[in-house]
């Protein structure tokens, strides 16, 4: 695979004649649509013939409702170790809520393609946020705890999960060893029947980090406590807050950096944002909301603004500017340039492999240099 980038006057005829690739494929491994214009500053991934490069074997997961579309997960799960259903809940007794929509396809699917299907579990209140309510009910109440536990274990049996991961956000500072040893007791159940359990953590960069993200999550318990870590390194471009790269690499760094010293890297998956954000400017602390947006619609929306795209080479991510309906625009979002650097931050320090937030939007140029650059470990 090699990475194009579209000059001012390129076709994909003089691209595919240039660089001596199908135009069919050029249209393919991009998802271009039809009269299939391009964005100058635009990273085309063109394939070029088989990779004599010695790949790396890796865990690569990826987060979905159970609302995708059958297609999207279809042309996705080739490319997944496991495919983390998202989510169910539960109360303050510990019973476990199932999604509400049915997840059955999403599980056969995955098994079909040879990915586990893994149980996400999640304390979501009545008004759908996390809710650290919750969180300090039940890994304080050992009778509500047990009654999850066994609850979890009986529905992947039911279900036919492969393993669970337990994302908790906004825990207490004071809960933090009791959310520990929660997710240290649901291991030692869930791996009695033979399965996983992982735990996401949100993008700390020291033990005592300030912040209600980040107080509850301590990365030495948790990584002893848990089979496997995900690193949720993205959001620093988020709906409220300015423009910028949802996941600026030199931030990206600096949490692997630090999660090394607490959790061996054997263990570490690198969170991978699979959006960007549209934001209308001027930007207003407490007044702008953010458009989320896929990486495909983001260079769509640059080719119907007539836009050009430059790209942000300390974040190592690719943004740009247009006007519209007499407002200015800043998109950041994701291409393969970014995800080349995201997967090189992935060798570099050796780590477990990746995991996407989320799925629900087919990226199929990523899927191919995800292929082309590691092995995926299929848990079968």
């Amino acid at each position: 695979m090699e990475i194009y980038i579209v000059e001012p006057n390129d076709t994909v005829d003089t691209i595919a004649s240039k660089q001596g690739v199908p135009v069919d494929t050029i249209i393919f491994n991009n998802q271009l649509e039809y009269p299939y214009a391009l964005a100058v500053g635009q990273a085309l991934l063109l394939s070029k013939g088989e990779s004599p490069q010695i790949k790396m074997a890796v865990e690569s997961g990826g987060y979905a409702y159970p609302y995708i579309r059958e297609d999207t997960l279809s042309q996705t799960l080739p490319y997944l170790s496991k495919l983390n259903v998202f989510s169910y809940g539960f109360t303050t007794e510990g019973d476990l809520i199932p999604p509400n929509t049915d997840d059955t396809f999403m599980i056969e699917l995955a098994i079909a393609n040879q990915t586990a299907p893994i149980l996400t579990v999640t304390p979501f209140g009545p008004d759908g946020n996390f809710n650290n309510y919750l969180i300090s009910q039940l890994v304080n109440n050992m009778e509500a705890q047990a009654n999850l536990i066994e609850q979890l274990t009986a529905m992947v049996l039911q279900k036919g999960f492969r393993g669970v991961d337990i994302d908790f956000e906004y825990i207490l500072a004071n809960d933090r060893e009791a959310f520990a040893q929660f997710v240290s007791n649901v291991r030692t159940a869930i791996n009695a029947i033979g399965y996983p359990v992982s735990v996401a953590l949100a993008p700390k960069t020291s033990d005592n980090q300030r912040g209600t993200l980040y107080e509850g999550k301590d990365y030495r318990l948790l990584g002893e406590a848990a089979d496997s870590v995900l690193l949720m390194t993205y959001e620093w471009g988020y709906t409220y807050g300015p423009p910028m790269a949802v996941a600026p690499i030199e931030n990206v760094r600096k949490v692997v950096e630090y999660a090394i010293t607490r959790i061996p890297h054997e263990k570490i998956s690198l969170g991978i944002p699979n959006y960007g954000y549209d934001w209308t400017l001027p930007f207003k602390q407490g007044e702008s909301r953010a458009r989320s947006i896929g990486n495909v619609q983001a260079v769509q929306i640059a080719v119907e603004n007539d836009a050009e795209i430059q790209f942000d080479e300390i974040a190592q991510s690719p943004f740009f500017h247009y006007q519209k309906d007499g407002k200015e625009h800043e998109v950041w979002f994701e291409d393969v340039r970014s995800m080349q650097a995201k997967f090189d931050l992935v060798k570099e320090y050796d780590l477990r492999g990746m995991g996407y937030w989320q799925i629900m939007r087919l990226f199929r140029a990523n899927w191919l240099l995800l292929a082309d650059q590691f092995w995926i470990q299929h848990h079968f």
